[in-house]
């Protein structure tokens, strides 16, 4: 069978490949704190024909012939950059200008989110809209009384309510960082788990310390999805799909005139 064929069928996958993260992308565009992904290739090995030959005192040096195999997936980034912040005026939606994460717990286990649209539950602890628990910068969760009036949450993550008419601090929340965002691993429902290649957390949690990012009271952060981008993109991938099918078709068309000589 022709080579060409095989290296069309190789970029058809691939372009299909492209067009679910865009696909996935474009989805997720109002989805608070989501990163969006990227789909990068790289070429298949490369049968050889002929090898480089070297300069000589009478000949001059050629190149190798080679004759390229198709082309792979080389990654599906998730691009960890920071989005546009949306005012919505609420106490209890956070936003994390800068770098880093929020620490949460679900049935024991932890998990980092960039979402910050959060709220009580019956026993005034602050969770996320799936029920997981905030962290405290410390440790433990944030628990805010029936009798607390006037809550605000400052930009170091201090929780603060009127409490029997007093100022009371309630918590700190913490923010996470982590040396490679981009290798966090995606488990839905905005949620991010550390991964082999993601680095481990970052034992100081204090938002604005040490490269944390400070939190934003009345905000939320937007998906860092462009739709200008994705929709230019999905040109590219259909036009890319496109040319590599008439390339399989094409590849088709010889194979039926060598079945035709024997007619």
């Amino acid at each position: 069978m022709l080579r060409s064929m095989y290296s069309g069928v190789s970029g058809l996958r691939n372009f299909q490949t492209k067009l679910d993260v865009i696909g996935n992308n474009i989805a997720n565009v109002n989805t608070y704190g989501f990163k969006k992904g990227r789909t990068t290739f790289k070429d298949l090995i490369s049968q050889t024909s002929a090898g480089a030959g070297g300069a000589t005192d009478t000949m001059g040096g050629t190149n190798p012939k080679q004759i390229g195999l198709g082309s792979a997936v080389a990654s599906i980034d998730t691009i960890a950059d920071q989005s546009s912040l949306q005012t919505t005026n609420r106490v209890l939606d956070l936003a994390i200008e800068g770098d880093g994460y929020f620490e949460v717990t679900k049935n024991g286990e932890t998990m980092y989110t960039r979402s910050g649209n959060f709220y009580l539950d019956s026993n005034g602890a602050l969770v996320t809209s799936d029920g997981a628990y905030i962290q405290a910068a410390g440790s433990g969760n944030i628990n805010i009384p029936a009798e607390a009036t006037e809550v605000s949450i400052s930009q170091d993550g201090t929780v603060n309510a009127i409490v029997g008419g007093q100022l009371t601090p309630l918590g700190q929340i913490g923010v996470t960082k982590f040396i490679n965002p981009g290798g966090l691993t995606k488990v839905g429902a905005n949620f991010f788990k550390p991964s082999a290649n993601s680095g481990a957390p970052s034992e100081e949690k204090t938002p604005g310390v040490e490269g944390n990012g400070v939190i934003q009271s009345g905000f939320l952060e937007m998906s860092n999805v462009d739709m200008s981008e994705e929709f230019t993109e999905m040109i590219i991938a259909q036009r890319a799909f496109q040319a590599n099918s008439r390339i399989i078709t094409t590849s088709d068309e010889i194979l039926q005139e060598l079945v035709n000589l024997k007619r």
